[in-house]
């Protein structure tokens, strides 16, 4: 966790609804090299730490015998389990409630353990620490983000991209300067670092896989207010009485910018970066 801030059960809170509609999605084909890197087949377990509303368990729940999600967001379990039953896997998912600190909460032994963009707000070596203790020997732990390395095409756009400089600038006007993150503050943002944990954990690796992203996506505006709606520092719960003053000042802002309600954005690109527990361990 970020110095100074301590976490609370209010970070996403109202977030988890907008999630799925709001969010880019991620690189197109990772399930397919995240499965022939870990030799997936339909048998094992995987545990997603941090699960949101299930994005990436979701995208792997078939190739493995049972999948656990854990969040710390009552919302964005309950948005996975209807998820994962809207997509027949109810039978092949179980999704739990509880902080990642918790764990192992007599889950059991997995064979690949998943952080999915959510390390970041935990405490790191403490958790690293505990989901290596839950890997099978020989088993592996996914730490995934966003390819932040990956080269920008430039040419024309056939919509207007996101403004999202003024979308940053609307959300300080309305919840002040400095970035909020549940009842506190992140004035320099989430931490980096993880690899140093996931090395004191004993873990082995680094190995990166790079997919990359999908090109241009067309998104409307109502995804993009959701996407808005979808992240820590401007979850619906911090506008309190002013949520429908920010999304109307919001909308507005979108339909200055494109008339027709239509934008093009990038898909981004993803990073997998793999930690292995050792055999025989």
């Amino acid at each position: 966790m970020a110095e100074g801030w301590q976490w609370d059960e209010t970070l996403f809170e109202g977030a988890a609804p907008h999630y799925a509609r709001g969010r880019l999605p991620y690189a197109p084909g990772l399930a397919e090299v995240l499965a022939r890197a870990l030799r997936l087949d339909g048998t094992g377990r995987l545990l997603d730490v941090g699960c949101g509303p299930g994005t990436l368990a979701l995208e792997l729940a078939d190739r493995f015998a049972e999948t656990v999600g854990v969040d710390a967001d009552a919302g964005m379990v309950e948005e996975a389990a209807r998820a994962a039953a809207r997509a027949g896997l109810a039978g092949r998912t179980r999704w739990v409630h509880a902080r990642a600190e918790q764990l192992p909460l007599g889950l059991g032994r997995f064979d690949v353990a998943a952080f999915a963009q959510s390390f970041h707000w935990m405490d790191r070596e403490r958790v690293a620490a505990t989901v290596r203790g839950m890997l099978r020997p020989g088993g592996t732990l996914v730490h995934l983000s966003d390819w932040k390395d990956e080269p920008r095409p430039t040419g024309p756009l056939p919509h207007p991209p996101v403004p999202q400089a003024g979308i940053d600038a609307l959300v300080r006007r309305h919840l002040g300067p400095v970035r909020r993150a549940g009842r506190g503050v992140l004035p320099h943002g989430t931490p980096g670092g993880e690899s140093l944990f996931y090395a004191r954990a004993g873990l082995l690796g680094p190995e990166k896989l790079v997919v990359p992203g999908g090109g241009l996506l067309e998104r409307g505006a109502d995804e993009v207010v959701a996407g808005v709606l979808s992240t820590s520092s401007s979850a619906p719960h911090l506008f309190g009485a002013g949520l429908p003053a920010f999304e109307a000042d919001l909308r507005a802002l979108l339909h200055e910018v494109s008339p027709t309600g239509r934008f093009s954005a990038r898909q981004p690109g993803s990073e997998a970066v793999l930690w292995r527990r050792p055999d025989g361990d």
